[in-house]
């Protein structure tokens, strides 16, 4: 039977928001690498009856428990007593465990204080994972049906505990070795609802692969998930949908798995042998934060201009006037000017140029999202009219993720 993983983290202030669960996204990928899928992620704060009722809950539906954290020297570290309480099991000392925090401390020439013996304890007849980066030892153990793993909060102790310790045992616990292995498709240029329109059947059909849509600011991931003997059988199983997919939606596919719009936009600029400079409004720098992100963005990003008020617009960027005074700053001719002055300025082959309303307020009684980008290339001029929904920070980030999405799908034209 298929194993079905459940981590369960412990500590207050990851309810408090004061920490992120790191651990949780880790541990994740590492078991979907070998082929144990995670059903439930639970949070559970300090506190030892609610979780020692997150363990009954938890053990009824899940076959591995995988516990995060409450394994130090002080009072509310009750992971280990808790979980004894409920396995009946004794707690006893690891004198491995005990000598490494010994060591630790007078190797140091500090006083250990008495409450870090409480580290070297586990529960009786346990497997000890040691931890290579800190004090506190994890444990694993079969009670009946169910598989529990402990293991430190800190992400620097569980890690390489996980790593060199945890996946030795829990392969051990694998009759046949399998893969859940995932491949991300982005899109850009369309929203959400339209990708899951032209896709309904497929996402309503699905079994394996599994298709599971994502949206963020300005972009849509698709994330296809098949479980298999190896990766390369997975991507088989996947090529079909795949296939199907980029013939619905192809046009809005920019990149695969990790990559950015702005590494995918530097790669082909880097393949054109061109360079890009921006002028940039309403996203007051935004895109050129964007695209030096990007791995050898030096070798085509020349610099930019952000020309907020109109006074740098016509000194800077030579947008005459009676232009800003009859057209607006917010206009498809202030854009098409822009970008290419900003050419000009730079040197470079591409001028890329945003002006807008982000909000709160309108501007030159234009409406709010009201968006014009535009583009001078070595052989022709073009200005795109976006109108953009959401928030301030929203529409900023979707007019500079609409210029580099156009700047791809441009050059790919010219391939």
């Amino acid at each position: 039977m298929m194993m079905r993983a459940e981590i369960i983290a412990i500590g207050t202030e990851l309810l408090l928001g004061q920490i992120v669960n790191t651990n949780a996204q880790f541990l994740s990928e590492q078991l979907a690498a070998l082929g144990i899928p995670v059903y439930y992620h639970s949070v559970v704060g300090d506190n030892p009856e609610r979780l020692k009722k997150q363990i009954e809950i938890s053990a009824e539906r899940s076959s591995l428990l995988i516990f995060t954290g409450g394994l130090g020297p002080t009072k509310d570290d009750l992971t280990k007593e808790t979980l004894a309480e409920f396995v009946n099991r004794k707690l006893v000392l690891d004198e491995a465990a005990m000598n490494s925090i010994t060591q630790f401390f007078s190797e140091r020439n500090v006083t250990m204080t008495e409450n870090n013996k409480r580290q070297a304890i586990v529960l009786e007849g346990s497997h000890v994972l040691h931890n290579e980066t800190g004090l506190a030892p994890g444990m694993a153990f079969q009670e009946d049906e169910t598989l529990y793993m402990l293991l430190p909060g800190p992400p620097k102790e569980l890690r390489p505990m996980f790593i060199h310790f945890g996946i030795p045992y829990l392969s051990t616990f694998l009759p046949e070795k399998k893969v859940v292995h995932s491949k991300v498709m982005r899109f850009c240029g369309i929203g959400e609802s339209a990708l899951e329109t032209e896709l309904l059947d497929l996402i309503d059909q699905q079994t394996s692969p599994t298709i599971a849509p994502l949206a963020k600011d300005g972009e849509v991931t698709l994330r296809l998930t098949s479980y298999a003997k190896s990766v390369s059988e997975a991507e088989q199983e996947m090529e079909e949908l795949v296939a199907e997919i980029q013939s619905r939606v192809g046009p809005f596919l920019y990149g695969w798995n990790e990559e950015s719009l702005e590494q995918v936009a530097v790669n082909k600029l880097q393949v054109k042998g061109y360079t890009v400079a921006f002028a940039e409004s309403c996203t007051g720098g935004l895109l050129s934060s964007f695209i030096t992100r990007a791995e050898g963005a030096s070798k085509v990003f020349q610099g930019s201009v952000v020309c907020y008020s109109n006074e740098i617009k016509n000194r800077q960027l030579n947008v005459p006037q009676i232009v800003l005074d009859k057209e607006g700053a917010v206009s498809e001719k202030t854009a098409s000017i822009m970008a290419q002055e900003i050419r000009k300025l730079y040197h470079s082959d591409v001028g890329i140029s945003i002006t807008g309303v982000a909000g709160p307020t309108t501007q030159e009684d234009k409406p709010i999202g009201l968006v014009f980008v535009g583009f001078a290339l070595p052989d022709r001029t073009f200005v795109k009219e976006l109108r953009l929904g959401g928030q301030r920070d929203s529409i900023q980030i979707r007019a500079a993720k609409q210029a580099l999405y156009t700047l791809i799908r441009e050059l790919d034209s010219e391939q």
